[in-house]
């Protein structure tokens, strides 16, 4: 089911996502259609470790951060046809994300993974090491630009991941972008989710929203203009989830 935002006016509410898990997290207007494509191509292909972790992140308060099943799957397609064997992770929750990352790359692939939420990602990591790929996987706690910076401050590390994934706070985006364009290769992958802020980033300007829900959907606007802008990539916007960018270095 579509958020409640999502049409010509909007009543106040208390948030844009209130009511979204990972069963209905899109912004498709036919929620029989976007079942159809869960019951049909996602989930019989949901490894079982990812399905129970994220049945166990549905139930908590903030449980609608995770990605959606389909979103997963395209992480896990992408790094596949990329064929990515060094990555990042800006943001990372329970690790649902995570461990599609981790399963999708190869023996000897690595993702680091930064969150300033240890908690949260404790709760997944049972399930990362179920799986059988903890060793791919590199947490750091702490806010994202600084890690990112101790990143670039050895130069081994410019140029030298191939792919990134950001589900981070949404106003560091823009600064996000700048630190990845250096780690990052040329011909690599960033991808951004929630670009589309539950369909917020279309609303009139006057439409009620929660202050939380202002702020985060001016900054995805924002970031939106600069990436269609920026001649250093290549942009195609999704309307999978809540909203997926993918981008190709080009420069």
């Amino acid at each position: 089911m579509a958020p409640a935002v999502v049409g010509e006016q909007a009543a106040p509410v208390a948030q844009a996502h209130s009511g979204i898990d990972s069963s209905n997290k899109t912004l498709l207007k036919s929620e029989a259609l976007y079942r159809y494509v869960l019951d049909t191509s996602v989930l019989p292909h949901e490894p079982d470790c990812m399905r129970e972790l994220r049945e166990v992140t549905d139930k908590l308060p903030w449980g609608f951060m995770q990605s959606s099943p389909d979103e997963a799957q395209l992480l896990r397609m992408l790094l596949k046809l990329t064929g990515a064997r060094r990555t990042l992770e800006v943001g990372v929750f329970t690790g649902y994300s995570l461990l599609a990352t981790a399963l999708a790359l190869p023996d000897d692939g690595s993702v680091v993974a930064v969150d300033v939420d240890r908690a949260a990602y404790e709760i997944g990591r049972p399930f990362i090491e179920r799986a059988g790929v903890a060793g791919k996987v590199d947490f750091r706690e702490g806010p994202a630009l600084e890690h990112l910076d101790a990143l670039l401050a050895d130069g081994e590390n410019v140029g030298g991941f191939d792919f990134a994934f950001v589900d981070a706070d949404k106003p560091n985006y823009v600064r996000y972008h700048e630190q990845l364009l250096r780690l990052v290769r040329v011909g690599g992958t960033i991808v951004y989710d929630n670009t589309l802020w539950a369909g917020t980033v279309a609303l009139p300007p006057d439409t009620p929203l929660s202050d939380l829900d202002r702020r985060f959907s001016a900054a995805i606007k924002d970031l939106n203009v600069k990436l269609s802008a920026d001649k250093r990539v290549e942009v195609c916007h999704l309307a999978i989830a809540d909203g997926v960018t993918i981008c190709r270095r080009l420069v």
